[in-house]
C-alpha cells in the first residue's frame, strides 16, 4: 500500500487548494456545483477554507479532548477577489500546523484508528482539497477532467476505505455502517497506473462490518482503471459505468459495486 510522505502530503494540500481557488474564481461565486448539487461555489469555498482553519487550530492547540474542539469558524471574505488569498492562507496554515513534530504529538483523531491525530487530519485535508477541487473545476466547466496524481489518489483511496472501516464509523454514520455489512461479498479495486499492491484494494463485507486490505484477491466484482478515476468514482464525482469518461472497466457483479458506492457516498461530503 502506497503511503505519501508528510512533505508530499503537505505540498499537495497547498497545490490542490490553489487549483481549487483558481477554478472557483473562474466559475464565479453564484455558479452551481454539479457534483455537489446543494452548493454554490461560494458554499464550496467557505466550506474548504473554514475546515482548513478549523483543523489547523486543532493541531496547533494539540487538542486531545473532542469536547474542546473549536466552536468558532473562520469568516469567508465578502469580496470574492480575496478568496484566492484566503484559501492560500488556510491551506498553508494546515501544512505548517502539520509539522513533523505535530505529526508525532497527541491530537484528537476522529477516526479512532492507529494514525496519530495530525496524520489523520492532514490526510483528511488532502482529501478535501482534491475532491472539492474537482467540484470547483466542474463548476467552472474546465476543459478536460482535472487530473489527480496517481500516488495522491492511491493514498486517498486508502484513506477513504480506512474511514469506512474505522472504529468510529458506526457511531458517526450508523446507516452507512449497517448498509456496507454483508455475508462475505467481495470487491476488488485495481489501479492501472500503479504497480502491484500499491494500486490494489480488496474489500470484504462481513456480518460484523466491512474490512479492507491492500493486495489482489479473487472477488465478486473487480473495478479497474486509473487511480484518479477510481478515487473520483468512489467519492461519486464520476459515474461508475461511464467508461469513456473514466477509463474504468467492471468485471463481475455491477450491482454489488453500485450498492457499495450508494452506501458510502456521504464519506466525501
Amino acid at each position: 500500500m502506497r503511503k505519501l510522505s508528510a512533505e508530499r502530503t503537505r505540498q499537495a494540500v497547498v497545490d490542490h487548494t490553489r487549483r481549487l481557488a483558481e477554478s472557483a474564481v473562474q466559475a464565479g461565486p453564484d455558479a452551481a456545483v454539479p457534483t455537489a448539487p446543494e452548493w454554490t461555489v461560494t458554499d464550496l469555498v467557505e466550506h474548504v477554507g473554514r475546515t482548513q482553519h478549523w483543523v489547523a487550530e486543532i493541531i496547533e492547540r494539540r487538542i486531545t479532548d473532542p469536547t474542546q474542539l473549536p466552536t468558532e469558524l473562520a469568516a469567508l471574505p465578502a469580496d470574492p477577489s480575496e478568496w484566492q488569498a484566503w484559501l492560500s492562507e488556510s491551506a498553508q496554515r494546515v501544512a505548517d500546523a502539520c509539522s513533523d513534530e505535530a505529526l508525532a504529538a497527541p491530537v484528537f483523531n476522529a477516526a479512532g484508528d492507529e494514525r496519530t491525530g495530525a496524520e489523520f487530519w492532514l490526510t483528511s485535508m488532502l482529501n478535501e482539497s482534491v475532491v472539492h477541487g474537482f467540484d470547483a473545476a466542474t463548476a467552472a466547466n474546465a476543459e478536460g477532467r482535472p487530473s489527480v496524481e496517481a500516488d495522491i489518489a492511491a493514498a486517498l483511496i486508502s484513506n477513504h476505505l480506512a474511514m469506512l472501516t474505522s472504529p468510529t464509523w458506526e457511531l458517526q454514520r450508523p446507516e452507512s455502517a449497517q448498509a456496507i455489512r454483508g455475508t462475505g461479498q467481495t470487491l476488488q479495486w485495481l489501479a492501472t497506473d500503479l504497480d502491484g499492491d500499491e494500486g490494489a484494494w480488496f474489500v470484504e463485507r462481513r456480518p460484523d462490518g466491512a474490512t479492507w486490505q491492500p493486495g489482489t484477491h479473487q472477488a465478486e466484482v473487480t473495478i479497474t482503471g486509473p487511480a484518479g478515476s477510481l478515487l473520483l468514482t468512489m467519492t461519486r464525482r464520476l459515474p461508475l459505468t461511464d467508461r469513456e469518461a473514466t477509463g474504468i472497466t467492471i468485471e463481475g457483479d455491477l450491482d454489488l459495486a453500485q450498492h457499495w458506492l450508494d452506501s458510502t457516498a456521504h464519506v466525501s461530503n
